[in-house]
């Protein structure tokens, strides 16, 4: 039943991924034309009406979720790769660097993320600012988690058979504990994968996404908050879209740190 159920959420939560990246090619209209008076309302043609340019909400809605997704996913997989690499060598070594290493984490964990996400889009792109910010406030969590898993790891009778057959630290950490903790390891790069898309939500909603007319869900949001009286789809469709996404990933996530 439970494999069953981790089948059914990853399913979803694939498919999902699947039609924020490649939306596009359903839509069936070209997301920047304008087709219709501002904010009309659904009719023949128009399933969710019109945004604030007259363009199909619809079709701006499947074509809108690209970008964020990827720079959620680029973001996640550094944040994740770096804070896994660093809780395995921190709780593994028992040196004075790996102590300093936990407490530099700990100290990062009290920075605000979208304060550090809207300091670096001054200088770099947004997407680059979601990295940043992703990896500031996701890595030192994973570094710490990862490490006390480790930790607890070294410890147990598969390593120290490992360590008795000659093997060295690094192959052990590779071959043994890594794989031991994929459950982990998988749950912590869906929460990373959520605070990436919360952080590019957050960026692009203040302007500092794509540049117009490009479609983008957050930005739908900010654009169409006049007329939400209007046409209140061309300001919902993009808050649900944004809210399935991080909602399914989310999910599988919790199922995976579940199963760990």
């Amino acid at each position: 039943m439970r494999v069953s159920r981790v089948l059914l959420v990853a399913v979803a939560a694939g498919g999902v991924l699947a039609l924020a990246l490649g939306g596009e090619a359903l839509a069936g209209r070209e997301p920047t034309r304008t087709v219709a008076a501002p904010w009309a309302v659904a009719g023949p043609g128009l399933p969710l009406g019109a945004d604030v340019l007259g363009r199909d909400v619809l079709a701006r809605v499947l074509a809108g979720g690209r970008d964020l997704t990827l720079g959620a996913l680029a973001a996640a997989g550094a944040a994740s790769s770096l804070g896994v690499a660093g809780g395995l060598w921190a709780g593994w070594s028992r040196g004075r660097a790996a102590r300093a290493a936990r407490a530099l984490s700990d100290l990062l964990l009290v920075l605000p993320l979208l304060l550090v996400a809207m300091l670096a889009v001054v200088t770099v792109p947004g997407p680059a600012a979601v990295i940043a910010g992703t990896v500031f406030g996701g890595a030192p969590l994973t570094l710490r988690v990862m490490a006390d898993a480790t930790a607890q790891a070294r410890h147990t009778g598969y390593v120290e058979a490992a360590l008795s057959r000659g093997e060295r630290g690094l192959s052990v950490l590779f071959r043994e504990v890594l794989p031991a903790h994929a459950g982990l390891v998988g749950a912590d790069l869906g929460q990373r994968m959520v605070l990436a898309v919360q952080l590019s939500a957050a960026l692009n909603v203040l302007g500092f996404g794509p540049p117009p007319p490009e479609a983008d869900w957050a930005a739908m949001l900010r654009e169409n908050l006049p007329g939400i009286g209007l046409n209140p789809a061309a300001v919902l469709a993009p808050a649900a879209a944004l809210a399935l996404l991080a909602g399914s990933v989310a999910g599988l996530s919790h199922i995976l740190a579940g199963r760990s």
